[in-house]
């Protein structure tokens, strides 16, 4: 068993690295500030050919794992761009799976290179605002009438839909009350987003200004049938290729936000003098931040376990949980922790730590919680029985 990167890891973290140097603390105080999509950092990105990293070599990809892919994500995060930098690519690397898998060859040579090569903008429609995370009671509609759909309906939390030109929008199709089983009737499809019938609205909130959150309003949205993904009634089944992944990825993005956070707090702790002696002699931070660091240390091998697990084709719904939970959790007490040992200068915007324990929330609460992690673990392998 080998834990250490390989070669061809080590050179995609550093490459990744050397591309987010470009964009130092002041680029995200910033977008902080003023909000506005990073569409320089994207485009680095995608110039770069790193938007692709887990697409087929054959549609503009690196065909790599969603191991190379956490590795990616934890660098751009630890970089200093935190969840605003992560967020904005994010889609890019695991949203497009279904495509992917289930896509037809006209489909994947239409709809994948625009996306690896930063041209498309995507945003990922599923969450509603009366059914949070239990995704089989989606009430959003597409009827088909002819060679096409018509939706209406609404979709809540919606990221980068103020900048997006497809949406990846998941729909019943058939009513909940003429299927057998709620997961059927559900169908997923990649078209264009169209303005005209589609109502954006963003939502003000805690962090990641610069990545917009968005209500959507459909009303008599029209999408071609060669838009759909698969077959119709199955998108449930289909957007759970994509969930794994997810889950992996922003667990990844938790870990390099919290090993951010520690590192500026571990700096500050031996440059602060106060009572005559830098405060990082005091146990009572150093134990601190060592916890934090043990914690952010076994968060990342349990990323790496259920990554190699989805790459090598193994079931890893158990390990991709929790590696999202470990690592939100340790992500949160890191930055948390780094927020206090700056003492009133954690509280400043000037010193950054505040900026991450804003944004350290969004791997806590999406994309899905802790609770909901606990209550799978409990019935799915210790066979408790079912709580909700």
């Amino acid at each position: 068993m080998d834990f250490a990167l390989s070669p061809q890891q080590e050179s995609i973290r550093d490459a990744i690295k050397k591309i987010c140097a470009g964009f130092d603390d002041a680029y995200w105080l910033k977008k902080d500030k003023e909000g506005g999509f990073p569409n320089e950092f994207h485009k680095a990105l995608a110039d770069a050919g790193w938007l692709g990293i887990c697409m087929p070599e054959e549609f503009g990809g690196s065909n790599l794992g969603i191991t190379e892919a956490a590795i990616m994500m934890r660098t751009i995060a630890e970089s200093g761009a935190g969840m605003s930098g992560a967020s904005a690519v994010h889609m890019n690397v695991f949203g497009l799976n279904p495509v992917v898998v289930f896509g037809t060859d006209e489909q994947r040579r239409r709809m994948l290179p625009p996306i690896a090569e930063g041209k498309d903008k995507s945003c990922f429609a599923v969450t509603e605002p009366n059914t949070g995370l239990n995704t089989t009671q989606l009430k959003l509609r597409a009827v088909r009438k002819g060679d096409k759909y018509v939706v209406n309906g609404q979709k809540v939390w919606i990221s980068t839909a103020q900048v997006a030109n497809k949406i990846l929008l998941l729909a019943r199709t058939t009513p909940l009350e003429d299927v057998k089983s709620p997961t059927h009737g559900l169908s997923l499809f990649y078209t264009d987003f169209d303005r005209k019938t589609i109502a954006v609205h963003e939502i003000e909130k805690m962090g990641r200004k610069a990545v917009d959150s968005n209500e959507l309003f459909f009303a008599d949205f029209e999408i071609p049938v060669e838009d759909r993904l698969g077959e119709e009634g199955r998108g449930f089944e289909y957007i759970l290729h994509g969930m794994n992944p997810e889950r992996i990825l922003i667990a990844g993005e938790a870990v390099g936000l919290g090993v951010l956070a520690l590192d500026r707090a571990s700096a500050y702790a031996k440059s602060r003098i106060v009572f005559n002696r830098p405060i990082g002699q005091n146990q009572a931070i150093q134990h601190a931040l060592a916890r934090n660091w043990m914690e952010l240390e076994a968060a990342w091998l349990m990323v790496m376990s259920a990554a190699w697990q989805y790459d090598q084709g193994l079931p890893c719904g158990a390990a991709a949980n929790a590696a999202k939970y470990l690592a939100a959790e340790a992500g949160f007490n890191a930055c948390e922790q780094s927020v206090m040992t700056h003492g009133g200068f954690g509280y400043a915007k000037e010193y950054h730590v505040e900026r991450y324990l804003r944004e350290v929330m969004i791997p806590r609460i999406a994309p899905v919680s802790r609770e909901m992690i606990l209550s799978f673990i409990a019935e799915k392998v210790l066979g408790q029985p079912k709580s909700y």
